[in-house]
């Protein structure tokens, strides 16, 4: 059972336990609980379980989205942090979106406050309130099987959009598009019974390559499109044909073609089933050539054709930052991993790019130098020489993902194991369990500062395992039996192995690990860390080079922080490197979107001040995807005197606020503070001071 219920008595409610994706909501009540509730099928949204409370209060420990729906499900008002909402003696739905989305039917008269850290629901008499669950764990229905050759690739490929739930511009939201199925070669095409492809009017022509055929996955996911193979690359629809070639290459014109749809779609849902303002359609309404309400209701195709008119350097400011490129070799086997990249509608380029002139290493500072001696995490050099690659371009996503052979520079090395290893994943204990190994005592103050800084959230559940001077039998069986959610080692590493007080433990030599996510801070550590992805690791943080002690404890710190609020690997990595002496050898292997925590109350983020001057900043978020807040999603600051609902993810733009009104918000929200340049960790009370 993947969504479990279970009474609390301190305080007294409800928790809701997500056992696969380790995800909790606290539900505070003073009434009772009852098994004994509806069929989920019967429930008016898809949930995964129900219970009933006889109460008349409930109390939800954080912020999340609201919105009020009637009896037959139909949206009718979303909510915000101050509002005050009058409940009518009548069937009705609050839907919460959160890390488990949550659906409480209510009958009779009642009041919602919404305060800047909860949600209270307070009923004029105790009643049977229903609450439905529903995790946001999403598994492929079934697995396409297709043989090598290319117009069997495309079949398998336009067989991808059958994990859409609408064609609508609805299907912009994350709930709304399912995982595709999986896809993997074989003798002869096959398509389960349970995959559905649509019959949709948009095809999409691209050249008989693989690459090509990969390249136009997302897009025609999207779109619910064809693939078919052809000369004349273009999208075609009964209403109009569009080349597909940008400045003569098709994964360039693909690639725009996908952001342009998808925002445009993200901006005429707020006149559909969620009517909310953003500042997105704010910016650019007077700028475009057609009405967002009359534009809602029409097909696909005249969708398609408004949203053409636009030029694309007009829009293109106000995209939202992609999480995802994905680049992959030009080659059959390739096909197995798409349906991943696509998950996450990643744009597709071919596994191509330069070796590096030289492999970045570690540059002391004159402090450092000045001191006796510089301590590196590394065992003596070894002589063996891999091969580097800087993919052709490295700015275009949050995580650059390198599917191909060789060690990638400015990009993550990605695993297909890795992300078959979360669709496998069985059920977890109800706490993240947590374990630190330090295997060189010098480096003990990395552990203390990790010590303090994981599971110090109040609201989830964690267990830390601390070990010294672990040997090799004792980390080998802590990884194959172990059951960890995530691994911080502490220590030195070679390509050959994991340095134990004994000798090297070379995960390679294991046959499989029960481990969710890691990172190896030592030097050269990048090989260990592969063998961890393919061998049941989610994803980590490891080094391809040596590292400075002094750095790696800095670097430690910053991304355990991070990880703990809830950022994925990918978010974490990429504002530990901004803004913390963690250097470029650090990379993520294996899944980049995998993370430890749930965040509160939607996408993590951190805040962006710019000094104006002593009683003014400018006040910006900066907001990063997760599993259950992926590319889509819609979120805000909730500080009032900021109207900055966005798309997430996505820097928004800066808001003068006065000092005192930020210094307020900082005492009550836990986001990492951006000041003057340097990164700053807010732990709610006792928050920065700006001065």
């Amino acid at each position: 059972m993947t969504i479990e219920f279970e009474e609390t008595t301190d305080p007294t409610g409800l928790e809701v336990h997500d056992s696969l994706e380790q995800r909790h909501l606290q539900i505070q009540t003073n009434g009772t609980v009852s098994r004994d509730s509806i069929d989920p099928d019967e429930f008016c949204f898809t949930v995964d379980e129900t219970c009933t409370l006889e109460t008349d209060e409930i109390v939800f420990d954080q912020l999340y989205a609201a919105t009020l729906h009637d009896e037959t499900g139909t949206a009718e008002a979303n909510f915000e942090a101050g509002d005050t909402v009058q409940l009518d003696d009548d069937v009705q739905f609050i839907g919460l979106s959160g890390p488990i989305k949550l659906y409480v039917r209510i009958d009779v008269p009642g009041t919602i406050d919404i305060n800047l850290r909860s949600l209270q629901i307070s009923l004029v008499r105790e009643t049977g309130v229903e609450v439905g669950a529903r995790s946001l764990h999403d598994r492929p229905v079934g697995t396409i099987t297709t043989p090598s050759d290319l117009d069997s690739l495309a079949r398998a490929i336009s067989a991808v959009p059958s994990a859409l739930k609408t064609t609508s511009p609805e299907r912009t939201w994350p709930t709304l598009r399912g995982h595709p199925p999986l896809i993997e070669l074989g003798d002869r095409f096959e398509v389960p019974s349970e995959i559905d492809p649509p019959e949709g009017e948009v095809e999409l022509v691209v050249p008989p390559e693989e690459i090509a055929i990969y390249q136009a996955a997302p897009l025609a996911f999207f779109l619910g499109a064809t693939v078919r193979l052809g000369e004349n690359s273009r999208l075609a629809t009964p209403r109009f044909e569009r080349s597909l070639l940008e400045e003569g290459n098709v994964g360039d014109g693909i690639a725009k073609l996908l952001k342009r749809f998808f925002f445009l779609d993200c901006l005429t849902r707020t006149e559909g089933i969620f009517q909310y303002d953003i500042i997105e359609r704010a910016t650019l309404e007077g700028k475009l050539p057609f009405d967002f309400a009359d534009t809602y209701d029409e097909p696909l195709p005249v969708r398609l054709e408004r949203y053409l008119e636009v030029p694309y350097e007009v829009i293109e400011p106000h995209v939202p930052r992609w999480p995802l490129t994905a680049y992959v070799p030009d080659e059959p086997e390739s096909v197995e991993l798409i349906p991943f990249v696509v998950n996450e509608l990643g744009i597709v380029r071919e596994a191509r790019g330069q070796t590096p002139k030289a492999v970045p290493q570690p540059e002391p500072t004159t402090a450092q130098m000045v001191r006796s001696a510089t301590e590196y995490r590394s065992a003596p050099p070894h002589d063996r020489e891999t091969a580097f690659v800087a993919p052709d371009i490295v700015d275009e996503s949050v995580e650059h993902a390198w599917f191909g052979d060789a060690i990638p520079h400015n990009a993550s090395k990605a695993t297909i194991e890795a992300y078959r290893n979360q669709i496998d994943r069985d059920a977890r204990s109800e706490s993240i369990e947590i374990l630190l190994i330090c295997n060189d005592a010098r480096m003990i103050a990395e552990h203390d500062l990790l010590d303090e800084t994981y599971g110090n959230r109040e609201e989830l559940p964690f267990e830390i395992r601390s070990e010294f001077g672990v040997d090799t039998d004792q980390f080998a069986s802590l990884l194959t039996d172990g059951g960890y959610d995530f691994l911080h080692y502490i220590g030195h590493a070679t390509e050959d192995g994991i340095r134990c007080p004994d000798d090297d433990l070379d995960v390679r030599d294991l046959e499989s690990i029960d481990l969710g996510v890691f990172f190896l801070n030592a030097c050269r550590s990048y090989e260990q860390g592969l063998a961890l992805t393919r061998r049941g690791a989610f994803g980590g943080v490891s080094t391809y080079s040596d590292v400075i002690n002094e750095d790696a404890v800095e670097a430690g710190e910053a991304l355990a922080r991070l990880l703990n609020r809830g950022f994925s690997l990918r978010g974490a990595l990429e504002i530990a490197q901004q803004n913390t002496a963690l250097g470029e050898q650090y990379l993520i292997v294996g899944d980049g979107s995998a993370d430890i925590a749930q965040s509160n109350a939607g996408p993590p983020g951190i805040i962006d001040l710019d000094r104006r001057s002593d009683d003014e900043f400018g006040f910006a978020i900066r907001s990063y995807s997760t599993k259950e807040y992926k590319l889509g999603t819609a979120t805000a600051s909730d500080l009032e005197s900021v109207a900055d609902t966005h798309l997430s993810p996505k820097y928004t733009p800066h808001a003068a606020v006065g000092a005192q009104s930020i210094q307020e918000y900082l005492t009550w929200t836990e986001l990492p503070v951006l000041l003057d340049g340097r990164l700053r960790w807010n732990d709610g009370i006792g928050s920065p001071q700006l001065d």
